[in-house]
């Protein structure tokens, strides 16, 4: 499973010279093997041929695709640059935690605010002056209320 596509084409071209000179020693070695598994060698060795070639089509014809393959274990491999509704779409999950948790921050500070605006409202519309809370004896007006 090939999930990196070659990009050099140098490599590419060392690759296929390899290709060539490992499919002459085979050549000329399955001349020595029974027909039978000469003729089994030689219908792998076409299929083999022609996955690589549809391979290579594929991956040629749509190089922005997202491209599935699948292993003989059964795994799956995504290859290729994803689009721009695929960023998009992993981003937005990010982009609404960070607006939500900016949300909820606002309407905490909004209600400590206005519950120190109700206290102070409270106590400014109270009877007993604001001196009297740094009074010692404030304690026992409250304990025991107005005389």
């Amino acid at each position: 499973m090939n999930a990196v596509p070659i990009i050099d084409p140098r490599l590419d071209a060392l690759r296929d010279q390899l290709a060539r000179r490992v499919a002459l020693q085979l050549d000329s070695q399955a001349q020595r093997l029974p027909h039978d598994i000469g003729e089994r060698l030689r219908v792998a060795r076409e299929q083999a041929v022609r996955r690589a070639r549809e391979s290579r089509l594929v991956e040629a014809a749509a190089p922005h695709a997202v491209a599935v393959r699948t292993g003989a274990d059964g795994s799956v491999a995504l290859g290729g640059t994803p689009s721009w509704w695929v960023r998009i779409g992993s981003a937005l999950p990010l982009l609404v935690l960070v607006v939500g948790l900016l949300l909820i921050q606002h309407l905490q500070e909004n209600a400590e605010i206005s519950a120190a605006a109700e206290v102070d409202s409270a106590l400014l519309a109270d009877d007993l002056p604001p001196d009297a809370y740094g009074d010692p004896g404030f304690v026992e007006f409250l304990k025991h209320g107005q005389p």
